[in-house]
């Protein structure tokens, strides 16, 4: 519904109404910014007005044209903009009474400004080819904050429905509401009415991204329409590079759920198949040419919890899964790993083998030289699944279910973008086909008319997705929408797998960044929350509760590292550093954090590039030194690693507590040569065990004696520079450990050094360490701590032997080798060092104790539901409408006096003399809001005469039952019964039988002198099978 965008002036505020309010009386929508006491930025208010309340004369409208909806609030740089809609096209109709718009533009609207209401955005038709990035903006120039946001909504790729939940397939529909999220919430809170005229007016828009085309076919003199819909899943949504693989929720970047639907007005068939990132941990970091550098970044062991919650999530979607992996298989390339790393997660899925099919189809080594052809190999073995899978199949004339579909296949290749769509588009084919078979439609000219178009849909939906994700046009689209292949079609593919290079490479980064955004997910951003005082005071009443909802456990980090000196590991056993702690306690450390500095020679030929597989065999004898402890009671797997150059980081953890972690990321900042080369920097991995962050650095800083002032600057440039994804920094978590070669030294002679080394005093050397000098003027590591010192300078050793430096430098002894760590829930146990003669280095090793903090996220939502409706129901609520007068239903008195009431409304006198009555009330026009008095009986329209007495009374006056005034009680006898009433009443006590019936003996007793007996029971029995008597104005009552 199209609706007008107002704004007020004084106090600023925005309005959405309907264009047309007589037709859809569903009120206004009204957005306010929050001026209420705490923080503003994150919270606005809503109000859903009657049209009564709105007054127009302080409005006027903002947008020349109607605009469609809002599609939410969001918080950018703490201002809060909401979003409407004021462009879309049409693209088609899916079924009767479906149609599907295509999002052209978006406008965000300030609620606390006005300085961005009139900017000129005439250059709006440019923005697709338009970088994300502002390098070109001038610092005079006024740009809108959300520009960027505007340019994303532009391009195409986002669409919407006033109709029906276009996030679900038709099955889904016909078996069975980020930026929108505060409205959600806005809209439960209100009643069911306000709901209802809510969702009438149109106000609120649900868009999804991804692809929608429809075109119209006929076969046998019968039209249909046939759509394809592409919905690409937001839980993971990004770039090619900068989103892969999947996350610790299970789920996988660019995920795609795409459905096909022929709708006649017979018939409505559909038929669904998703796509999805290949399903284990993996990236790619660095400068992408022409082979893949992937990274396998988690061990099978710590990736099998996410992969069964990925496939757990779509068999209980789709009750079976096929998966059709197009990888390569030629051995030692980047596919081939990836794809066997998925095989193994697979086979080891926690979930029965019915559910799950596997299939591994290498589609470039098949249809080499572009023999596309021999898909149909594939075809043949898919053939089975898919006549098992069937289709959702419903009678348009009935809406009657004739079939359902019963499983999906999971299409991936790399991208999951030229090979999957060139694979699905030949899966939905088969399904179509089977279809218009079953049909019988037989003229092959309108078969081949419907595939033709069939196939056209979906070239354009693989371009459509590819778009969105690798920034140009699918490859092999050319087959896919004409089934053969030509010279120009492999020189296109080639022309945009080069702008895809570019584009990868120099661009996603900056989009990746808009997309985050636009979901909410960087680091410090809050979503928008429609103001509540209720929901305030439950806020704090949760706080003060939090111990009902969450749980909380101690657990023990081991955390160690080492300078290796570029040396090679040469079988030295790893137990006196990595198994130390075990002499004075058998507790053992939930996670190991280990770094690692110069694990490869640093070279000049080498500080450019990073060599793994020297890391790689010193994972290896870490993991089997912590697994082959006699004793021990727990396995670890590996987590995750990561390596600059020679800074490497390791974190293991038990393999019971892995379900628990989640959100791992690694992030690397050079600092060597200017920032390019990564002799220097630091590698950091993130996490979250419960609802706890942790992030663990290794860092190698400047080197010379007297370079502190380097080492500080490495400091900063790391600890602002090191970023994760969505923007979190090394201090947006709750405990933060370096394990680091600081490089930090003692700020004496040698000579001295060593004299006070010689006599073991170890604090006179720690009054010279310039780490802890420049750490007490906060120079550097402001807020951190560092355990007591208590053991002997880590550096340097003549190599292999306890003797400190003897070369020709005779380098002053130090601790170079340092733990730091900053958190109010993390207490150091131990901090010691090892005998280890690998490097002129001495590793190092401490204890903590860290508090965890779980929160049971379905007792939350219990919890705040119940304190809500308690501080709901606590409110009086004060009625501002007058209290009208209750009309009293007339009831039996127990002992009736001769006269039951003298004054009695007599509306037979209705005729004699009119009453002032107030105005008919309409939707706008209450006259019991007026603030007027209310409307009186007249008391001069009385009379002595009781009408409902006259079977007992000697009235001058018996009215009959054709009189205006006369009352016709409905009652089990005919009101001109010689027994009157009478037939009712009787003067016996009554009793209750077995059946709870009141049992009535009926004994007249009537005395002659119009007076009612002492005693009367109603005969509840004999009015079973009528109503309960009431009296109706005979004058009132339908004819």
């Amino acid at each position: 519904m199209q609706t007008h965008l107002l704004l007020r002036d004084h106090p600023r505020a925005l309005a959405l109404r309907p264009t047309v309010l007589e037709e859809a009386p569903s009120g206004v929508l009204v957005f306010e910014e929050y001026n209420g006491q705490g923080p503003s930025e994150d919270k606005a208010m809503a109000r859903l007005l009657p049209p009564s309340e709105f007054e127009d004369s302080e409005w006027r409208i903002l947008n020349a044209r109607p605009v469609f909806g809002c599609l939410g609030i969001i918080n950018v740089q703490k201002e809060c903009f909401v979003a409407i809609v004021t462009d879309c096209v049409s693209v088609g109709r899916i079924r009767a009474g479906e149609e599907v718009y295509r999002i052209q533009s978006v406008s965000f609207y300030s609620l606390a400004s006005s300085r961005y209401d009139d900017l000129d955005l005439s250059s709006r038709e440019n923005w697709e080819t338009e970088e994300f990035d502002q390098t070109n903006i001038t610092s005079t120039t006024l740009q809108h904050p959300c520009l960027q946001l505007q340019k994303l909504f532009s391009i195409g790729s986002f669409y919407f429905t006033p109709d029906f939940d276009l996030t679900k397939t038709v099955q889904a529909r016909t078996s069975a509401a980020s930026m929108v999220s505060g409205l959600l919430d806005f809209r439960a809170k209100l009643d069911r009415k306000k709901q209802m005229d809510l969702d009438r007016g149109g106000f609120l828009v649900f868009s999804i991204r991804g692809y929608v085309g429809t075109e119209h076919v006929y076969a046998d003199d019968e039209r249909f329409e046939l759509s394809v819909i592409s919905k690409l899943s937001c839980k993971r949504a990004g770039t090619r590079f900068n989103s892969r693989g999947i996350d610790d929720n299970g789920h996988v970047a660019n995920f795609v759920e795409t459905e096909v639907v022929l709708y006649s007005d017979q018939a409505c068939y559909s038929f669904t198949q998703v796509r999805g990132s290949v399903p284990v941990f993996w990236e790619q970091q660095g400068m992408q040419l022409v082979n893949h550098k992937i990274q396998i970044s988690r061990g099978p062991s710590a990736t099998q919890p996410a992969v069964n919650r990925h496939f757990k999530e779509l068999v209980e979607r789709y009750t079976v899964i096929s998966n059709v992996n197009l990888l390569a298989e030629r051995e030692n390339t980047g596919e081939s790993m990836l794809g066997n790393a998925y095989n193994t997660a697979v086979q080891h899925l926690q979930l029965p083998t019915s559910t799950i099919q596997m299939c591994n189809f290498d589609l470039h080594a098949e249809c080499r030289g572009g023999n596309y052809e021999n898909v149909s190999l594939l075809m043949k073995t898919l053939r089975k699944d898919l006549e098992n899978y069937g289709y959702f199949l419903m009678d348009s004339d009935d809406n009657q279910i004739v079939c359902t579909q019963k499983g999906v296949f999971r299409t991936n290749c790399m991208d999951c973008l030229d090979r999957t769509n060139l694979v699905q588009n030949e899966i939905s084919r088969l399904a179509l086909t089977h279809f218009l078979d079953n049909r019988r439609v037989d003229h092959r000219r309108s078969l081949d008319g419907i595939l033709s178009r069939h196939a056209h849909l979906w070239a354009e939906n693989g371009d459509g997705l590819s778009k969105i994700y690798a920034g140009t046009g699918a490859l092999k689209s050319a087959f896919t929408r004409t089934g053969k292949v030509t010279f120009m079609n492999v020189l296109s593919d080639a022309t945009r797998s080069v702008n895809r290079f570019y584009i990868n490479n120099f661009q996603d980064k900056a989009r990746q960044e808009v997309i985050d955004q636009l979901l909410g997910k960087l680091s410090g951003q809050k979503s928008i929350a429609i103001h509540d005082p209720i929901s305030d005071s439950v806020s704090r009443l949760m706080t003060a509760r939090v111990k009902e909802y969450s749980s909380s456990r101690k657990i023990t980090i081991f955390s160690g590292t080492y300078n290796l000196n570029g040396k090679n590991f040469k079988g030295e056993l790893l137990d006196p550093w990595l198994l130390q702690h075990f002499r004075w306690s058998e507790e053992e450390p939930d996670i190991y954090a280990i770094g690692f500095q110069e694990i490869i020679e640093l070279s000049p030929q080498q500080v450019m590039v990073t060599d793994a597989e020297k890391r790689k065999v010193w994972e290896q004898q870490i993991e089997n030194t912590l697994n082959s402890r006699k004793g021990g009671k727990s396995k670890y797997v590996h987590l995750r690693s990561n390596q600059l150059v020679g800074a490497a980081l390791m974190i293991y953890v038990k393999s019971s507590i892995v379900e628990n972690i989640r959100n791992v990321e690694s992030a690397i900042k050079k600092t060597g040569i200017m920032g390019v080369a990564g002799n220097k920097g630091a590698v950091g991995i993130r996490m979250e065990y419960g609802d706890t962050s942790f992030c663990f650095i290794a860092a190698h800083f400047a080197s010379g004696h007297s370079n502190y002032e380097d080492r500080n600057n490495d400091f900063h440039t790391i600890h602002q520079g090191l970023t994760f994804l969505r923007g979190r920094t090394i201090s947006s978590h709750n405990n933060i450990l370096w394990m680091s070669d600081l490089n930090y030294r003692v700020a004496l002679s040698n000579e001295e050094a060593r004299e006070y080394v010689s006599q073991g005093n170890i604090d006179a050397l720690l009054r010279a360490d310039q780490l802890q000098k420049e750490m007490r003027l906060d120079r550097v590591f402001s807020g951190y701590e560092e355990g007591p010192i208590t053991f002997m300078p880590t550096y340097k050793y003549d190599n292999g032997t306890d003797i400190y430096d003897t070369s020709e430098k005779q380098r002053v002894p130090g601790w170079t080798d340092r733990i730091i760590f900053r958190g109010s829930n993390l207490k150091q146990l131990q901090y010691a060092r090892a005998e280890l003669y690998t490097s002129d280095h001495r590793p190092v090793l401490a204890i903590f104790e860290a508090n965890i903090v779980t929160f049971d996220r379905e007792a939350k939502a219990r919890l705040q539901k119940e304190l809500y409706q308690e501080s709901l129901s606590s409110i009086k609520l004060t009625n501002t409408l007058p209290t009208l007068p209750r009309r009293r239903t007339p009831s039996l008195p127990a002992r009736p006096s001769a006269e039951i009431m003298d004054t009695l409304v007599d509306v037979s006198l209705d005729e004699l003399e009119a009453v002032q009555l107030p105005p008919p009330s309409t939707d706008s026009i209450k006259w019991w809001e007026n603030g007027g008095e209310l409307p009186k009986s007249d008391r001069r329209q009385t009379t002595k005469k009781n009408p409902f007495n006259t079977q007992w009374q000697d009235f001058n006056h018996r009215p009959s039952l054709n009189s205006e005034s006369s009352w016709i009680p409905i009652s089990p006898v005919p009101a001109n019964n010689g027994n009157g009433i009478n037939g009712l009443l009787k003067t016996m006590p009554s009793s209750v039988d077995g059946n709870d019936n009141i049992n009535i003996n009926i004994n007249s007793n009537s005395n002659g002198s119009g007076s009612l007996p002492d005693t009367y029971e109603l005969d509840a029995s004999a009015s079973i099978s009528v109503s309960n008597a009431f009296g109706f104005w005979n004058n009132k009552q339908a004819t």
